[in-house]
């Protein structure tokens, strides 16, 4: 299956403001997104996630390397409206992605853009607000909403463009928990109702455990690559590069440290008191 994605030996480096020194952010790296796929990109600040996020969908243009977007050259000036209505992108910041007064307006505003008809734009709008759950907001000012909800307006926004692919950059870092929960239900919705392909940069843990896939990057290459499981049992080499694990894994990891048997694979909360039952029953210990 062609990837939707694909990324090979990309380079990047951004020119400091005198020109004389320029700071090399991504490493020939390569990559492919699967479609349909929940894919998580994980990194501490500084690591070259948002550069390699921005890549996919020629917002950045590689240095070095080719990114290909269903085929399609990011390279290739002329193809950028195509590319950019393949994949959407939602970044950190709701504010800096809301244009308009009232809510139901932000979210039509790219379809008038793009010249959808009015009925078309209509029956978008009212379909991508009640997939996050925003409808009844439809006629608020996005300024008077929380953070949490302005996010999932600007995800309704990129729904109604009906891209195959969205990019999300660090979505809940500004949010409290309950709004990182509301927009985690959010994204995880649009695979699994819309078959979007999703691509999530995040420095949250238990969001990249939720993932089909987790890619970590570090100093602008990728470290590791695979399942949350497998990802998350290289606790120490996480660790080192100054990130974390879930809670559960954590657990785990200091359990086998001081010898006892269990599972190094554990990454949430339910498997963790199974293996814990599971190691009191073996050793005989009564609740």
């Amino acid at each position: 299956m062609e990837p939707i994605i694909s990324a090979k030996n990309i380079t990047f480096a951004y020119q400091s403001y005198d020109e004389k020194q320029s700071r090399t952010v991504l490493k020939d790296i390569s990559l492919n997104i699967e479609k349909g796929s929940f894919v998580a990109v994980l990194g501490h600040n500084g690591s070259g996630k948002s550069t390699l996020a921005k890549h996919f969908n020629a917002i950045l243009l590689p240095q070095g390397g080719t990114v290909m977007v269903e085929g399609i050259d990011t390279k290739d000036e002329d193809r950028i409206y195509d590319i950019r209505q393949r994949v959407g992108m939602v970044f950190q910041n709701p504010d800096n992605q809301i244009v308009a007064t009232i809510v139901e307006e932000d979210v039509a505003f790219a379809l008038e853009n793009l010249g959808v008809s009015p009925s078309e734009i209509r029956q978008r709008v009212n379909d991508a607000l009640k997939a996050v759950h925003m409808y009844e907001y439809r006629e608020h000012a996005p300024h008077q909403l929380s953070g949490g909800q302005k996010q999932r307006v600007a995800i309704a926004g990129i729904i109604a463009m009906r891209p195959d692919c969205i990019v999300l950059d660090e979505p809940t870092a500004m949010l409290d928990p309950h709004g990182r929960r509301q927009v985690m239900k959010t994204i995880r919705m649009l695979g699994e109702t819309y078959g979007i392909t999703v691509v999530l940069i995040t420095h949250y843990m238990d969001e990249a455990a939720k993932c089909d896939r987790v890619v970590v990057i570090d100093e602008g290459q990728i470290i590791l690559d695979g399942t949350p499981k497998q990802v998350f049992s290289h606790v120490q080499i996480l660790k080192e590069v100054g990130l974390d694990v879930p809670q559960a894994t954590e657990l785990v990891y200091e359990l086998r440290k001081a010898g006892y048997n269990i599972p190094q694979d554990i990454i949430s909360e339910e498997e963790c008191i199974e293996a814990l039952e599971k190691l009191m029953e073996e050793n005989h210990v009564h609740h």
